[in-house]
């Protein structure tokens, strides 16, 4: 199955180009395929199609499951859809027998892109990357002086590193697939973070300069999800998923690795560090790990001392996801559940954790995003953040078409006829 819709989203891709040209948006990293499984209702077993968002419009393009080919062109279906960077498309298909054909989406017009920006307390806002993008986890260097983040492309994702004095932003992964997750190491020098890349996934390890070739540090066999260095630089604290459908926080040593020259790296054994979390940090003095978990029901930030023992502290209350600590040791930083900036202060003295009230940072709400991906960091002075903003007025307007199959089947006719 899995080769069926890689083989399909393949052909569609092409097939699309030869519709469009070379400089279709499939190359601009704006457009979202899915196969649509939801025609198996059909009540004509041999319509079936495939869906795809550009922008804000639903495009549907007719194929021929037998052969694995295009049945016709792609057509403009609806031009109000809703859309996130990470999940695609705000809409569905019904699933259930009893309604064939009904269709539901979040209506907004316009590109769902947004900037990377800087951001303080009181909510002031500034330019940090101007340029409307798909952007996710945005890193600061540990000098502040450059900027790694994801940004979405027509096949995947990319790790970019930009140069803020010089405002001039450089791609920095080359790899097929999804690209993400940067973590600089503490001299700057290098990156590590994580490719869904086909051929070969894992975390890579690459310099941050761009010279030279990613080298890969693991087989991707389970989901890794890089974090953070320790202090010292030689343990890495990434999240793992695979255990049941969990996600668990481990760190592994770095170690120098002759045969990959002197920036060469591999990964000593992973040691297992805490069941069911994500989102892990580690604090400016490299004593203590923050993290999220949901083993209460509700996603809350904890922190724990590392590499332990001791028992965790609470820091959130009624929510907490993406912990960040301030690289002045005073304040930790979290999102609540609805996307805004909380901060803590804390002390800390021998192993006792002390941490005071959370209180709002910002009023200024950031960019939803799904699962462990971050929309913000810190900068090294602990004022401003770099962050990806929500809309000023979010999508509300939930729309219901019924018999929609007909229309689709009308506006993009197997064959073109």
């Amino acid at each position: 199955m899995n080769f069926r819709l890689r083989t399909l989203v393949a052909n569609f891709s092409k097939a699309y180009k030869s519709f469009t040209g070379p400089e279709s948006f499939l190359d601009k990293g704006r457009t979202f395929v899915s196969c649509t499984p939801h025609l198996e209702n059909e009540p004509d077993p041999g319509r079936k199609g495939l869906s795809h968002l550009h922008l804000s419009t639903l495009f549907a393009v007719p194929f021929d499951p037998g052969r694995l080919a295009l049945a016709g062109a792609p057509a403009p279906i609806l031009g109000d859809v809703s859309r996130v960077a990470i999940s695609g498309g705000e809409y569905a298909f019904a699933g259930a027998p009893s309604l064939p054909g009904t269709f539901v989406y979040l209506a907004r017009k316009g590109s769902a892109g947004h900037p990377i920006s800087w951001l303080d307390s009181v909510g002031k806002t500034e330019p940090l990357h101007a340029q409307v993008g798909d952007y996710v986890t945005p890193r600061f260097s540990p000098d502040g002086k450059r900027l790694a983040f994801s940004m979405l492309n027509g096949h995947g994702s990319d790790i970019w590193v930009k140069d803020l004095d010089r405002d001039a932003p450089s791609r920095l992964s080359f790899l097929f697939g999804v690209n993400r997750f940067p973590v600089w190491s503490h001299d700057g020098k290098n990156i590590v973070f994580q490719s869904t890349n086909p051929a070969a996934p894992g975390l890579y390890w690459i310099r941050s300069d761009g010279s030279g070739e990613a080298q890969r540090l693991t087989d991707g066999k389970l989901g890794e999800f890089p974090y953070a260095f320790s202090l010292d630089g030689k343990r890495l604290v990434f999240v793992q998923s695979g255990n049941g459908g969990n996600q668990d926080i481990f760190t592994a040593p770095v170690e120098g690795h002759p045969g990959r020259g002197a920036n060469g790296i591999r990964f000593g054994k992973p040691e297992l560090f805490l069941r069911n979390g994500s989102s892990a940090a580690f604090s400016p003095d490299g004593r203590w790990l923050a993290y999220a978990s949901s083993d209460s029901g509700t996603a809350e930030v904890y922190v724990r001392p590392f590499p332990g023992p001791g028992g965790r502290s609470q820091i959130s209350s009624g929510g907490g996801i993406l912990p960040l600590w301030s690289r002045d040791g005073r304040e930790l930083f979290f999102e609540s559940l609805d996307w805004r900036v909380m901060a803590v202060s804390y002390s800390a003295k021998g192993e006792s954790f002390a941490s005071g009230k959370p209180r709002v940072w910002a009023e200024t709400r950031l960019q939803p995003f799904i699962g462990n991906v971050s929309n913000y960091d810190a900068a090294p002075d602990g004022k401003r953040l770099a962050a990806i903003l929500a809309d000023d007025e979010p999508p509300t307007h939930l729309t219901f078409l019924l018999n929609f199959f007909d229309e689709l089947h009308r506006r993009a006719p197997a064959g073109g006829k």
